[in-house]
């Protein structure tokens, strides 16, 4: 038995509220990308972990391929290597994270 194909649906569609979900999802999609292939073009290639061609082209996959950049693609900057994410801040005195010039 053939399987219904399921109709897709237009913009015009969309409830106003919907539409906002789409749009806010597709810039922090496109946010990260951008925010990755930077990262990957000022970083010098002694600190990415393969090679910078292939990790341009994984970071063109929709969320997986910055957050993979992100976690895997850099050298030395993982949690896996004993860092923390509190460790900066915690070896600093108050007086270096004061907001009055």
């Amino acid at each position: 038995m053939p399987r219904k194909r399921r109709q897709q649906r237009k913009w015009s569609d969309l409830t106003s509220r919907q539409r906002a979900v789409v749009i806010a999802t597709g810039a922090v999609q496109l946010s990260l990308a951008v925010a990755a292939w930077v990262d990957l073009a000022r970083r010098p290639a002694e600190q990415v972990d393969g090679s910078k061609a292939k990790w341009a082209a994984v970071i063109a996959i929709n969320w997986v391929g910055p957050l993979t950049y992100f976690a895997r693609g850099r050298k030395g900057l993982g949690l896996s290597s004993g860092a923390s994410l509190t460790s900066s801040v915690a070896d600093s005195t108050p007086a270096e994270h004061s907001l009055e010039p």
